[in-house]
């Protein structure tokens, strides 16, 4: 209990010193925070030495001389481990207790303030402990009652409190009436020898009439129990069935976070709450971190729509503490220099339009536009979370806006306020709350891995981590939860844009959060490998595609099998409102709303009066040129003979004449995939986003966040060095080709001090298109990437190309040290530098592959050669063709250093590499096949995306997309949604009810995982704890209950002895007629 002030009589002697004791030990074991307080109120007639505390000038602070305990035992010093003191002078001297009353009016003032500043918070609670005590005790808890102050009995103490224990138990015993006045006479005897027993009777009497403020605290309780006692004994105090009576309980069992008490105290039905009396109380319990409080809270009716106001959230974000990350998160965003708002820059506490612009900054465009305030727009609006940022007043409009946001979706609110605050338990049961589970699972993930790396404490980190991990973990069993309930569902779900999540969807939340456990599951394999082949079915074998593709009138024949006839893939249309097509230009008709359309799903549309209106057969053509496994085998097939145009270019055709026609093939092909590249760099590359604009359709992302997007991805970057390199080649190349025809300009321009390109450049532009061929044959590697066999393998080299960066690292340190040593050995007098760094650097790199020149390091092995003396060898003219000579001092060292060089780089950093090497694989090994589904995903939305034709053909989809595109500027039509790829948009009657199918799936997969969770051993051994507890309670009842019937048959014995005695002096007596039958005998139980 941090914080409480204990009162006593603050003399050293009896209670008050163990109190002081024990308030000193705390204060010296506490490591912060609020401590314990320990007051002293002692009447001013007992205080030994009390004179050296008087001083008509006031003493501040007091010097209190302290020697020990008195002689006298009349007056005793005050004790030194007390805070402060109250000294009661009521004109006695050497006489006890008399500063009751001015302490219970002291109880009685404090028990009506409020625990915050101004008025604000609780009332201070206020609890008499009694531990022992004499009869004058009683007097002062009579006051007490009266007062309606709760009173603890500290049971076993002695004196007084037990006194009122015994009495208190016998009045709630069961069948044992409140009106045994002999034996509470015998007890108040027994406890008070000296005492007039009629007064402490009557004393014992009115307390006893206000019991429900007495509460009993024994030692079988334990200490750890005392809590419990002690806030059980301020709710019994209230004693009414009005909510308002108990706030300030509830609000301290929050504090102390005491569900229990609160459920079997406050909750068991007999108090008619509110949702406005739980206001106060959950706000409490989420700025103290109690997950179970606000379980409790909610599930007692408080509506969370109408408890979170702006307010209320602006106080949740000031809560965060100043060194934590999201703080500082806030700090930078309302103080940086791109706020305008004064008010904000100014504000110490954060606002919601700050939170929406963190969560701008670390999501991105997967963040939705939150809590837009109305004033200027912010500058960088329609960058994925759009915020508009004004002055803001207490209840300015745009706080009513903020509460319009708010309550649509205060789950999802309270989500990200505990994600950011890194609230584990909080986070978990709103996402249990709120709806979107799947996505904001994903999300949530997403959120939590971003907020890790810009962690700099490893303890949140590996916090925020683990976090993550849980929400990725809901995520895989919740839509595996979905998937066998209803596949076409969960593959809809998939799909399916996320207003809360700025649109995106769960495919594109999951990859951007690296889940690639998500993408493991066999809902999510399904749905890639139908977008793979498109409307051609899967079981079709590779053989008779390539057939079909080098013979396209194969396509009408039954070699090539299609998934659906074209009855049902009118039904599809009708029911899903798809426009498919060839080239991935977008859907007709994109004026329509979304929410018009029952369902669109945008990616590859088809041209609608192309083969509307066409045969079955007819229409395989579009079906089979529009699969994007088609796509890539095109552009496999396109991409080796580009690579073998290339190689013979380079090895037969690449001379200094002017370009040959393949030559001339090869420029236009590495064009098309120029515009392919700057197509992809419009868009994006696959994983844009589009953000809602304030017209119809989907509105594109900014063109540089575009571009950001595009460059992130790893391959995008590879074909920038390749295309730039090839440029850079080509024009060296024709820079060579234009210079062979002016001979004459070449030789006159340097006479007249003009610069001239070098004769060199054809070699230069040679050579670099020699090394651009390497780059894009690596290129390949991206593509293998679809295959189940092969794509695990890269990812396995992918991670082993880190571990060689490593491994260089220690040889190139290893390999500096011993060139540069044996070359100082060797030959000192070397002034060549080309050659001295050959042999620092080339020589030992091929002496660890067995190249060893024994004759130029071994001087037994060496040649005679004559050498310059040294004086002729320092005066030697720079140029000189004299060669250098060979040390012969300490040349057994640069044997002896060989030796240890080649045992360290051949056999102990090879082998460390060997190692490294093993446990890659081992630690990939396990895990490869959910990065290549992760790779699979990422490869299948890029060819879903790419036009059917492949280079060089591919220039002719570009031209249309061009016309269109200018068409529809033209026309003022919004943008077409090219770059959308795997979404859907549904009308708002069909979201509802996949929204509801998905709470429904939560529901029953929490129920499965809590079923789980009961019959797991941890919670089975629980349970048996909680019942062998129960046992033994049980069993000490009993055993009470026998020790009563003991003492029961022991009475009845005595009873029976003594009516026997009677009965026998009666009839020894003249009394009893003579012959007449003695009364029965009582006989005690038999044993």
């Amino acid at each position: 209990m941090r914080g409480a002030w204990i009162v006593t009589g603050g003399l050293h002697r009896g209670i008050g010193r163990h109190v002081g004791v024990a308030v000193r030990d705390h204060q010296t074991a506490s490591t912060g925070g609020t401590k314990v307080v320990a007051m002293g109120m002692a009447p001013w007639g007992v205080v030994w030495n009390r004179d050296t505390l008087t001083n008509a000038k006031g003493s501040f602070p007091a010097r209190y001389p302290w020697r020990g305990n008195s002689e006298d035992g009349v007056q005793f010093p005050l004790d030194y481990n007390y805070s402060a003191f109250f000294l009661v002078d009521d004109g006695t001297h050497g006489r006890l207790g008399g500063e009751n009353r001015f302490r219970l009016r002291f109880e009685s003032y404090v028990a009506q303030q409020k625990t915050g500043v101004g008025g604000t918070g609780i009332d201070i609670p206020v609890l008499l402990l009694l531990i022992d005590g004499d009869e004058k005790m009683l007097k002062q808890i009579e006051n007490a009652t009266q007062a309606q102050l709760p009173c603890l009995l500290v049971a076993g103490s002695g004196g007084a409190a037990d006194c009122l224990a015994e009495i208190l138990e016998d009045t709630l015993a069961p069948g044992r009436g409140g009106s045994r006045q002999g034996e509470a006479r015998d007890r108040i005897k027994r406890f008070f020898p000296k005492g007039d027993p009629e007064v402490l009777q009557a004393q014992v009497e009115r307390i006893m009439t206000r019991k429900e403020l007495l509460t009993v605290y024994s030692s079988e309780d334990g200490p750890e129990e005392f809590e419990t006692i002690v806030l059980k004994a301020l709710v019994k105090a209230c004693g009414s069935s009005e909510a308002s009576a108990y706030l300030d309980e509830l609000r301290l069992a929050v504090a102390w976070n005491r569900v229990d008490i609160a459920q079997s105290e406050l909750f068991r039905g007999d108090i008619e709450w509110r949702s406005v009396h739980l206001e106060a109380s959950l706000m409490d319990a989420l700025l103290n971190d109690r997950p179970e409080f606000v379980r409790l809270l909610i599930s007692h009716g408080l509506s969370v729509g109408h408890f979170l106001t702006p307010t209320r959230l602006t106080q949740l974000y000031s809560a965060a503490p100043s060194s934590s990350l999201i703080r500082s998160l806030l700090d930078q965003v309302s103080h940086g220099a791109g706020t305008k708002s004064p008010v904000l820059k100014s504000s110490a506490e954060p606002r919601p339009p700050d939170v929406g612009q963190v969560l701008r900054m670390l999501l991105g465009e997967m963040c939705a536009p939150r809590y837009s305030a109305g004033g200027a727009e912010d500058p960088h609006q329609g960058e994925g979370c759009r915020e508009s940022v004004g002055l803001l007043s207490d209840r300015a409009p745009s706080d009513l806006m903020l509460d319009a946001i708010l309550g649509q979706a205060p789950w999802s609110d309270l989500l990200l306020w505990a994600l950011l605050l890194n609230r584990a338990q909080m986070a978990l049961y709103f996402w249990e709350m709120g709806s979107n589970a799947v996505a904001s699972a994903l999300g949530a993930c997403l959120l939590l891995r971003v907020l890790a790396r810009l962690e700099s404490e490893a303890e949140e980190a590996a916090r925020r981590k683990d976090l993550a991990a849980k929400f990725e973990g809901l995520g895989v069993d919740l839509f595996g939860e979905c998937y066998r309930s209803s596949e076409e569902r969960a593959a809809r779900l998939l799909v399916r844009r996320c207003p809360l999540w700025g649109d995106a969807t769960c495919l594109q939340l999951a990859m951007q959060a690296d889940a690639r456990a998500f993408f493991a599951q066999d809902g999510v394999q399904s749905l890639l490998t139908q977008k793979w082949w498109g409307e051609v079915d899967s079981a079709t074998p590779t053989w008779a595609l390539l057939l079909a593709f080098f013979c396209p009138p194969l396509i009408y024949t039954d070699l090539i099998t299609f998934r659906k006839s074209e009855e049902e893939s009118m039904q599809k249309d009708l029911a899903f409102g798809t426009d498919r097509g060839v080239n991935g230009e977008g859907p007709v008709g994109l004026a329509e709303s979304p929410e018009k359309t029952a369902v669109r799903v945008l990616g590859r549309p088809p041209r609608r009066g192309c083969c509307g209106g066409c045969p079955p057969r007819l229409r395989r053509w579009p079906q089979f040129w529009g699969a994007p496994v088609t796509a890539f085998m095109g552009n496999v097939v396109s991409y080796l003979l580009f690579l073998l145009v290339f190689a013979r270019v380079l090895l037969l055709d690449f001379r200094p004449e002017a370009p040959g026609a393949l030559e001339l093939l090869l420029y236009f092909w590495v064009f098309t995939l120029l515009c392919e590249e700057f197509r992809q760099g419009l868009g994006g590359g696959w994983g844009s986003l589009t953000t809602r604009g304030a017209g119809p359709g989907p509105q594109q992302a900014p063109l540089r966040r575009r571009l950001s997007l595009y460059l992130a991805d790893t391959w995008n970057q590879c074909d920038l060095v390749a295309l730039t390199c090839f440029l850079l080649g080509v024009g060296c190349r024709i820079s060579k080709t234009r210079s062979s025809g002016i001979h004459l300009k070449y030789l006159l321009l340097p006479r007249l001090g003009c610069v001239m390109l070098t004769p060199g450049l054809y070699d230069l532009g040679r050579t670099l298109l020699c090394l651009d061929f390497m780059v894009f044959t690596l290129r390949l590697l991206h593509i293998f990437t679809v295959n189940k066999q092969l794509g695990p393998k890269i990812v396995i080299v992918n991670k082993m190309m880190k571990d060689v960066f490593f491994f260089l690292f220690f040889l190139g340190v290893w390999l500096v040290a011993y060139g540069v040593a044996t070359e100082g050995l060797l030959r000192p007098r070397d002034r060549d530098l080309p050659n001295i760094l050959r042999r620092v650097f080339y020589r030992p790199y091929l002496q660890i592959f067995g190249q060893i020149p024994q004759e130029d390091m071994d001087v037994a092995l060496m040649e005679q050669v004559n050498c310059s003396s040294e004086q002729g060898f320092w005066a030697r003219p720079p140029g000189a063709q004299a060669g250098s000579c060979v040390s012969l001092y300490a040349n057994w060292l640069v044997v002896l250093l060989l030796i240890i060089f080649l045992l360290v780089a051949n056999i102990l950093l090879l082998n460390l590499l060997i190692a490294m090497f093993s446990h890659t694989f081992s630690k990939v090994q396990g895990n490869s096949d959910l990065y290549w589904k992760a790779q699979r995903y990422s490869l299948i939305r890029e060819f879903h995306s790419r036009p059917a034709l492949a280079p060089p053909l591919i220039i002719i989809s570009h031209v249309r997309l061009l016309i269109r595109q200018l068409r529809r500027r033209r026309s003022r039509l919004p943008p077409s949604p090219v770059f959308e790829h795997f979404r859907v948009y549904l009308s708002k009657e069909a979201e509802r009810r996949l929204l509801t199918w998905e709470s429904v799936q939560k529901e029953n997969f929490l129920l499965a995982r809590a079923r789980d969770k009961r019959e797991s051993d941890s919670e089975c051994l629980k349970r048996m704890s909680q019942k062998v507890d129960t046992a033994l309670k049980q069993l000490r009842q009993i055993r009470e209950y026998e020790q009563r019937l003991k003492g029961l048959e022991q009475e009845v014995q005595h009873c029976s002895r003594v009516l026997g005695w009677v009965a026998d002096s009666l009839s020894r007596s003249a009394l009893l007629p003579p012959g007449g039958p003695p009364p029965p005998a009582l006989s005690g139980p038999k044993d």
